[in-house]
């Protein structure tokens, strides 16, 4: 049985090929159905499930997230034959409109108020990074502006040809005010 009130539905959401995503065999927990019985549901309804809404992991995508969290299980018995799908924003709005049970409306509600924190965040942090940008541009060109000015301090052929202290002299401060 799943926890609604302590469920955490942001660790589910996964970042893939740039799209959050959250894995069959995690939606399958929340709406208390074996893995298999879904991708058997979201096959018969195929028409609904386009490549945007849902997709199948690569062998390598799939060894990632499993070096990546360890709530992958390994061991005896949880082979998974087929790699596994996983499911966009829109493919889990979907698969309610699939899987009629109260507890399927009732997560998937709470899936989809955990997709606009995500995407806030997101929002949030891009924003961030985009100002960040902005001042590392800046930068860059204040370091070539003091480059610039440290060649010519460094370059001996300029010469100056007007200064407090001239060739030999000895600046008396108070010669200097007084007169």
């Amino acid at each position: 049985m799943v926890n609604l009130e302590k469920n955490n539905f942001n660790t589910l959401i996964h970042t893939i090929r740039g799209k959050q995503v959250i894995l069959d065999r995690d939606l399958s927990k929340l709406y208390e159905v074996k893995t298999k019985r879904l991708n058997e549901q979201v096959k018969r309804n195929s028409r609904r499930f386009p490549k945007d809404f849902m997709f199948q992991l690569t062998t390598f995508e799939y060894n990632s997230l499993r070096s990546q969290f360890a709530t992958f299980e390994k061991g005896r018995g949880i082979h998974r034959k087929y790699l596994p799908y996983v499911f966009t924003e829109q493919g889990v709005a979907m698969l309610s409109g699939i899987l009629k049970s109260k507890k399927a409306i009732e997560i998937n509600i709470q899936i989809m108020r955990a997709f606009i924190i995500m995407r806030k965040i997101l929002k949030r942090n891009a924003q961030i990074f985009q100002r960040i940008d902005n001042v590392e541009q800046k930068l860059l060109k204040h370091d070539s502006k003091f480059e610039q000015i440290f060649k010519l301090i460094e370059n001996k052929e300029i010469k100056p040809k007007k200064g407090i202290f001239f060739d030999g002299q000895i600046f008396d401060a108070y010669k200097f005010i007084s007169d």
